[in-house]
């Protein structure tokens, strides 16, 4: 199955015969291969994903595309060991994180079902004008074929994001899964073709960006491009979509902080913490990489972080009470550890971390990293790294942590720990970012819109917003046939 692509329900090879190896990261061993899809295969998905939509699939009945959705979540939690231990292998993270990937899946696909049965209620909401003569309805339709461009860090969830919210809307989808963790789409394909989608519908085209990638964003049968990844991505991606004017969505890097006020419970704020900046290896777009701490609790906090971070327990994720497994790719290894090298150089404080765990020979493994003493200009606070490693400044009062957060080319995220519910509403209030969390930290709730402000990208996904992105908003005037002709009786502007 992982040596061919999924194209109008059929199972292909790419049309070159070339393939890309698929590493394992715990071990970086060879353990399958996928096409490496070419423009006259994207062509192919493009035709069949155009020839699905224009053949029936843009009017389908809501329900329909609802049955389908439901389908496709009970296979996937039939499937739920099968993909776990797919995705752990592909990308490194521990099964337990697999796991529950997968059963946010079946969720998602289980909220888009309930949002296309809603549908029918979008179709016709009525203007109240202020004129007898003329009536007014916006209703929304599918935009068309859309191609999806997923990341390494989150293969299932990302998948799960874009697709569910473009089939429910009425959409023909292209996914392009990361070179790095394509099989999971591909087995989710393979479920999405028992489900009993219609050919066409659902397209996986494996490849690199920079061939298969960039000839679905230039291709003028695509209609939209979602896309989630490096900021530097999405910029040329909105380049290359601007010759044809298709719509972009964008979901890009971020440098979130977490700010930690000096009334917390130093225990339960050290956990949250740690989960902003290790879960998922730090390999999260939300990830709360930098620590604004109260100057007042610094020493007991970081005296506790220090002993919580070593704890964790790193190593192959497939392996039973693994906290962090590798990082997902030989070339991403080098970039955290340069990274952390640049730390060093720029005269920050390790902390903790920063080398490979001991015992741990191959693999692309890190320790839990943490910098004190770290200053505002040093790549290490203001670049996004992907990786666990966490930079800590301290603060004095709370308009010098609000300017500190904001101080930053992103506006992903943001966390406010304090037991002062009210200061922790004010400060979140002024933090420049689409989510933010209070006393907790990276919940997805798929019901709430997700996505940034600034360099971190527009559009958002999930929830209602999600299905609204892969929607053409259209407006209905119709002028009242016992109205007349009089175009005069129309009010002056």
């Amino acid at each position: 199955m992982s040596t061919k692509m999924f194209i109008g329900n059929q199972w292909v090879g790419a049309a070159s015969g070339r393939v890309i190896p698929c590493i394992n990261p715990a071990d970086e061993g060879e353990f399958d291969n996928m096409p490496a899809a070419g423009r006259e295969d994207v062509d192919a998905a493009v035709r069949a994903a155009r020839a699905a939509f224009d053949g029936g699939w843009k009017k389908s009945d809501p329900a329909v595309r609802a049955g389908l959705l439901r389908a496709f979540a009970g296979n996937i939690r039939a499937d739920r060991e099968g993909l776990a231990a797919l995705e752990t292998q592909d990308n490194g993270k521990p099964l337990a994180e697999a796991l529950f990937d997968v059963d946010t899946a079946a969720q998602i696909f289980e909220m888009y079902a309930d949002l296309a049965e809603q549908f029918e209620g979008w179709r016709g909401t009525d203007i109240k004008l202020p004129v007898d003569y003329l009536t007014s309805t916006v209703t929304y339709q599918p935009l068309g074929v859309v191609a999806l461009i997923t990341p390494w860090n989150f293969p299932i969830e990302q998948f799960t994001w874009k697709v569910a919210a473009a089939i429910a809307a009425g959409c023909a989808c292209i996914v392009k899964p990361s070179e790095i963790t394509s099989l999971t789409a591909l087995a989710l394909a393979e479920l999405a073709e028992k489900s009993g989608f219609p050919p066409g519908v659902l397209n996986v085209v494996t490849g690199y960006g920079r061939e298969a990638g960039e000839a679905l964003v230039e291709h003028p049968g695509v209609d939209k491009v979602s896309f989630t990844g490096s900021t530097a991505t999405g910029r040329r991606i909105m380049s290359l979509a601007s010759a044809t004017l298709k719509r972009v969505g964008l979901e890009l890097g971020g440098k979130s902080p977490v700010i930690v006020f000096d009334d917390v419970n130093i225990d339960r704020a050290v956990e949250w913490v740690m989960f902003g900046a290790f879960v998922n290896q730090g390999q999260v777009c939300t990830s709360t990489s930098r620590l604004l701490l109260h100057e007042s609790i610094a020493p007991a906090f970081l005296e506790k972080l220090k002993k919580g971070a070593e704890a964790i327990v790193v190593g192959d994720g497939s392996a039973e009470g693994v906290q962090m497994g590798p990082l997902s790719s030989a070339e991403h290894y080098a970039k955290v550890t340069g990274f952390i090298a640049a730390g060093f150089e720029e005269g920050a404080k390790l902390l903790t971390g920063g080398r490979r765990p001991a015992g741990l020979d191959r693999g692309y493994f890190i320790e839990p990293t943490v910098f004190t003493d770290v200053e505002p200009d040093m790549s290490i606070w203001r670049d996004e790294i992907f990786g666990p490693v966490l930079s800590v400044k301290t603060f004095s009062d709370e308009q010098e942590a609000i300017a500190l957060a904001n101080d930053s080319q992103y506006g992903l995220a943001a966390t406010v720990l304090s037991q002062d519910t009210a200061r922790a509403e004010r400060v979140v209030d002024q933090l420049d970012a689409g989510i933010t969390w209070q006393n907790c930290n990276q919940m997805v709730v798929m019901q709430a819109p997700w996505g940034g402000m600034k360099k971190s990208g527009f559009g958002r996904e999930l929830g209602r917003w999600g299905m609204e992105a892969f929607l053409e908003v259209k407006q209905k005037t119709r002028w009242l046939p016992d109205a007349g002709l009089g175009w005069y009786r129309q009010p002056a502007p």
